[in-house]
This record gives structure tokens, C-alpha cells and sequence, in this order.
């Protein structure tokens, strides 16, 4: 189960402009950040993957914070507190999104005094799934997202500049790496028209393989340098209007190389799609 507040996220960074001078996070939340104990919140299901795997990826890759573990309850009573950050799962909507589409984010929120889930400080929420979509669509893929968290923090930190910028733009500079990357893809995840290698490879000229989930979560323990996977966000057949993102992460680095996403419909499915992947090979 997720918290029981829904976090409205207009970010930048997701690529909705809304609101969103109201919630991207300031200097001086990141700067606050820096003297905080992050507590990660337990899933209120013990037998979650998520709740099996954060403990040793908390161990092996969180440096930035001291930390520790509370329950949902716990997290109830204390995410008040400033001297607190937390790493924890939210159930996120989007304002002025007309589809209602729910959806699973991991998100680095700060304590502040008297104040709802959906109103603490964000530094940073990645998307992990559709609400309905298992848990295993993602859970081998936490290591990399915590990573990319504390990357993310580490960098509006030292560049405070690029805390209202378009981030989503900024990591999209990174695409122009790819093709000194091998790319993983799981052929379920990609549109009929590039279900194959031999497909993929008329539009796409760098290195590529489709694979199985257990080979990415291998290149990303293994953390292989010259790997590239993709994590897609999709309704998953549970829903057919959502958002499905499309996000490229570094099995070493835990970088985005590339981030987007489109509304699903009878054009544009529940994929990455071929026109992704012409984006990609043009740079």
C-alpha cells in the first residue's frame, strides 16, 4: 500500500508546467536537506519488494544522510519534523490531468512543520510504475533509482542554478553518449514496429540487445559501464489513458540518458516507441 496522502507533483522535471513555481523545491530545501537524518519508510505490506530490497540498497549506496528505517505509522507522526527527510513511495496525480491516472513515485521529501504529504518539499521522485502495476515491473530496479536520487540532489546542490530549470532538458544531454553504450531493452516493453533487433537496428545505428529482466538487474549489480537500460512507466493493460515514461538510466552511473513520455492512446501505446528511438539515434 501506498501513503495515505496523494502528492500532487507539477514539477518541471516530469515534464508538466502547472503549477509548478508552487512546488519545485528552493536552495535552501536542499541546503536543509544537508543536516537531516533520512528515514525511509517501510511498505505497510511486509512482504512487498520493495520493502525486501531497500535495506541493503540504503547500506550499499546512501551516503549523503545519516538514516534510518520507520513504518507508515511512524512517518505519520513525524514528517512534521525538519530535522527529518524521507525516502519514501507515493501515490502522485498530476493537476489538470483529466485522464485521473494514479501512479507510483519514489520521492526525497523534507519535513516541514504542519504540513500534508502533498505539501512537503519535493528534492527529487522518480516514477517506479502505474498504481495497479506489480511490483516486480520495478523492484530490480531500486538500486539504480535510489542512486539516481542522490545523484540528483548532489547536483542542484553544487549547481543551485538548475534548481527552476528545465531538468528534463538538462538530462536529455546526456543522449548524445549512447552510442558508446550497449542498450538493453525488454522486448515486451517496445512497440510491435521495433519488437526485434534486427527492427530496431534499420532506425537505431549503436549497439543494442533485448534481454530478459534478470540480465538488466545483473548489469546493474554488476554495475557494467557500457550499459544503458530502459525503465518504462506504463498502465500496463490496468488503464488506457496514462502517461507512459520513457527513461533511459545508466547501469553504473545511474544518469538518465533519456527521459520522456507520451499520453497512451490507439496511435501511441503502452511502448517505447519507434520515434523514441529515431530521437535517440539522431544525436
Amino acid at each position: 500500500m501506498m501513503r495515505k496522502g496523494i502528492l500532487f507533483l507539477v514539477m518541471v522535471m516530469f515534464g508538466y508546467w502547472g503549477n509548478a513555481k508552487e512546488h519545485i523545491p528552493t536552495k535552501a530545501n536542499y541546503d536543509a536537506f544537508k543536516n537531516t537524518k533520512t528515514l525511509v519508510v517501510m511498505d505497510i505490506n511486509p512482504m512487498s519488494d520493495f520493502n525486501f530490497k531497500i535495506k541493503d540498497v540504503m547500506n550499499e549506496h546512501w551516503t549523503l544522510t545519516p538514516f534510518d528505517f520507520i513504518t507508515d505509522q511512524e512517518f505519520e507522526e513525524m514528517k512534521g519534523d525538519p530535522s527529518y527527510s524521507f525516502l519514501v513511495t507515493t501515490v502522485v496525480t498530476f493537476d489538470r490531468d483529466k485522464t485521473k491516472a494514479r501512479y507510483k513515485f519514489l520521492s526525497l521529501l523534507l519535513g516541514e512543520d504542519e504540513r500534508e504529504v502533498r505539501d512537503l518539499p519535493d528534492l527529487c521522485s522518480v516514477p517506479l510504475s502505474y498504481l495497479k502495476v506489480d511490483d516486480d515491473s520495478y523492484s530490480y530496479k531500486i538500486d539504480a533509482f535510489v542512486s539516481f536520487i542522490q545523484n540528483h540532489v548532489k547536483l542542484m546542490t553544487e549547481n543551485p542554478d538548475l534548481i527552476k530549470s528545465n531538468v528534463f532538458k538538462y538530462y536529455n544531454k546526456n543522449i548524445k553518449s549512447l552510442k558508446n553504450k550497449t542498450l538493453l531493452l525488454v522486448a515486451n516493453d517496445l512497440e510491435p514496429t521495433i519488437n526485434t533487433q534486427k527492427k530496431i537496428q534499420k532506425i537505431y545505428p549503436h549497439d543494442v540487445k533485448i534481454v530478459s529482466r534478470e540480465e538488466i538487474m545483473e548489469a546493474i549489480e554488476s554495475k557494467d559501464p557500457d550499459v544503458v537500460f530502459l525503465h518504462k512507466v506504463g498502465p500496463e493493460g490496468t488503464k488506457y489513458k496514462a502517461r507512459c515514461y520513457k527513461i533511459l538510466m545508466g547501469a553504473a552511473d545511474s544518469q538518465f540518458y533519456y527521459f520522456d513520455y507520451h499520453m497512451v492512446n490507439s496511435k501511441h501505446r503502452d511502448y517505447l516507441l519507434a520515434k523514441d528511438l529515431k530521437k535517440m539515434a539522431e544525436h
